[in-house]
């Protein structure tokens, strides 16, 4: 992006956050009350869902939705504000109000929208399994990888466990409360596939470049990652649609995405 690109988005994006700030808080918006008057907005996420969000060897979050969250707060003229939980604790920190947001690679579900609205998608993913078989990372479709002497991982709470409970019912199913616990089983020889988002594989393959693990070539599914928000904020939910939208049209998503998903670069500073 040149210079005057990103100085014609600041400029577009501070006009709206204006616009929309301002509409919301003549209406009824709780959220975004509390994000003003605190100067802070609260994003939760895993932590470790690389490359969508993972601590360095620093111990600093990186990551396509760590540099979306502070694009977001930065409009708002706040600062963001990571908290880190598992997976399965996102959503109820979500309702209970711990956190303001929820980006953590999170599918826009009809289940979880009983619940959470959701912002976007900002992206498109898709299942995918990581295996140290070649014959499995071969498969067209989740029947060839439905098989009785199979032990599958999942992360709990995840559209991945949906997806081995509905297509892999044969195989023996074992949760798991983080992808890096969960990777490890399939190194460790514990489990024989990980079903996880096709980045979530693809990085893992780079990051252990010894462990002779491999992925599908192609996704199983097409899936949405959104922002999850509380499902009675209507105006924050306009506020933030009104931001990815002018962030898509500035193909400012698009370069988020070549430089986490088709540069493998930012992998060796991984732990």
């Amino acid at each position: 992006m040149t210079r005057n690109h990103r100085t014609h988005f600041v400029l577009i994006i501070a006009l709206i956050g204006l616009i929309s700030s301002g509409l919301a808080l003549a209406a009824d918006s709780p959220v975004i009350d509390r994000i003003l008057s605190t100067g802070v907005l609260k994003v939760g996420m895993s932590g470790n869902q690389a490359p969508m969000n993972a601590k360095n060897k620093d111990g600093q979050l990186m990551g396509l939705e760590v540099d979306l969250a502070n694009m977001l707060a930065a409009a708002m003229e706040v600062e963001a504000k990571f908290v880190v939980k598992p997976f399965p604790e996102l959503l109820p920190a979500l309702r209970s109000g711990e956190v303001d947001i929820v980006m953590s690679g999170m599918t826009i579900t009809a289940k979880r929208t009983a619940d959470v609205s959701f912002v976007g998608p900002y992206m498109l993913s898709g299942k995918s399994i990581l295996t140290k078989s070649t014959l499995l990372a071969a498969a067209d479709n989740a029947e060839d990888i439905n098989e009785e002497h199979l032990t599958v991982t999942a992360l709990k709470d995840s559209t991945s466990q949906s997806f081995a409970e509905q297509y892999l019912p044969k195989a023996t199913l074992v949760t798991s409360d983080d992808y890096d616990a969960a990777v490890k089983m399939v190194i460790d020889g514990q489990a024989d596939v990980l079903v996880a988002d096709m980045p979530i594989c693809v990085t893992s393959v780079l990051k252990y470049p010894e462990a002779d693990l491999v992925t599908l070539s192609q996704p199983l599914t097409v899936e949405p990652f959104g922002i999850a928000i509380p499902a009675t904020d209507a105006q924050l939910l306009n506020l933030l649609e009104n931001y990815l939208r002018t962030l898509e049209e500035m193909e400012v998503l698009e370069d988020l995405k070549r430089k986490w998903l088709d540069n493998g670069s930012w992998v060796s500073t991984l732990p």
